[in-house]
Formats: C-alpha cells, sequence, structure tokens
C-alpha cells in the first residue's frame, strides 16, 4: 500500500460509517475500518485518535461557524436572537448531508459510549455560546440560560430533522423549533 494516499480520511470516514451500521459500532475495529477502505491501521490513526473520533471529526469547526458568529450580531441583539444566528451557522454545516446525518446519529443512539460523547459535544457547545454571549456583555447567568436553551433547541431540532424526510431544511426545523420553545415557556411560571 502506499505512505500517503490523497483521500485516505474520507475513505476512512465513509468505511467506518458503513460497517458501523452493518456490524455495529462496537463489533467494529480499527483494524476492519482500515482494511474496509484499503488502508493501514497506521494511516488510520495518522487521521483520527480512535474509532469514535471518526463520528465527532469536524467538531473544531462547529466551533469556529459558532464564535464567527455570535461575534458578527450586532451589539444590540438580545442573548437569544444572538443564539438564533449561531443555530443558523451550526444547521449551515449540520444540515449538509441529510443521509449521512441519519446514519451517524443512528450509530450514535445504539451506543451508550457514543450518547455519552455527544451529551459532551453539546455540554461543549453551550459553553462556547455562553462564553460568546458573556464577552457581548450578556449577564453570567443570562447567558448561561440562553445558552443551555441554544443546546436544546440544537438537540431537540437536529433529532427531529434527522427522523424527517430528506429534502427538510435544518436551519428552518431550528427556527421552528426556537419558536416552539418561545411557544411552550411565553405564558410564565406566576
Amino acid at each position: 500500500m502506499a505512505r500517503w494516499q490523497e483521500g485516505a480520511a474520507g475513505r476512512l470516514a465513509e468505511a467506518a460509517m458503513r460497517l458501523y451500521v452493518e456490524r455495529g459500532y462496537e463489533q467494529t475495529t480499527v483494524a476492519d475500518i482500515a482494511s474496509e477502505a484499503g488502508l493501514t491501521a497506521r494511516t488510520f490513526f495518522r487521521h483520527f485518535a480512535d474509532k469514535r473520533e471518526v463520528l465527532f471529526a469536524g467538531s473544531e469547526f462547529l466551533r469556529d461557524a459558532v464564535v464567527k458568529s455570535l461575534a458578527g450580531v450586532p451589539a444590540t441583539a438580545e442573548p437569544m436572537q444572538a443564539v438564533a444566528v449561531a443555530l443558523d451557522a451550526t444547521a449551515e454545516l449540520l444540515g449538509r448531508d441529510h443521509r449521512h446525518s441519519r446514519l451517524r446519529q443512528s450509530v450514535i443512539m445504539a451506543t451508550a459510549e457514543l450518547r455519552e460523547r455527544e451529551l459532551i459535544k453539546m455540554a461543549t457547545m453551550a459553553a462556547l455560546m455562553a462564553e460568546g454571549l458573556r464577552e457581548r456583555g450578556v449577564p453570567a447567568r443570562d447567558a448561561a440560560l440562553a445558552a443551555e436553551s441554544g443546546a436544546v433547541v440544537l438537540r431537540v431540532a437536529f433529532e427531529q430533522w434527522v427522523e424527517g424526510p430528506a429534502d427538510a431544511d435544518l436551519r428552518a426545523v431550528m427556527r421552528d423549533t426556537l419558536a416552539r420553545l418561545t411557544a411552550v415557556t411565553g405564558a410564565g411560571f406566576s
């Protein structure tokens, strides 16, 4: 096999997804993935720390999009308006490939270890949004509340989107979910 092959990371990711769906995540080894991709395990580890990271690669792009989107929101925007802009940025990245997202979600939901990793990713996103809001001058308590609400909207909307029709627009589903959050909390708690 060649020492370096162009597109190896993509081939490994495709092979991993195929095997995770066919065999299950826990039954698939790094050696299986590399073999399926026509590469070596050593090549696998040049691109991914472990077989779990195949499913979570690219998280840095999501983090960067959230930070950039929050920085671009006008200073006069309310905290949830800023969060809505961050959600739009996440929808732009996450909503590109419905089929892949659906398969990825099915693998994650079938494995406790992966569900835990996904929750950590969501908590990281919430913390990132809260930090961005605090940098905008939003009080810490309000920033945390808005950011956590945004993370809930992201999670609920994403789950609804992957279960829905392939032509659904993730951004629209997120906006609708955010509107539903406003509706269900609109009556207050007096």
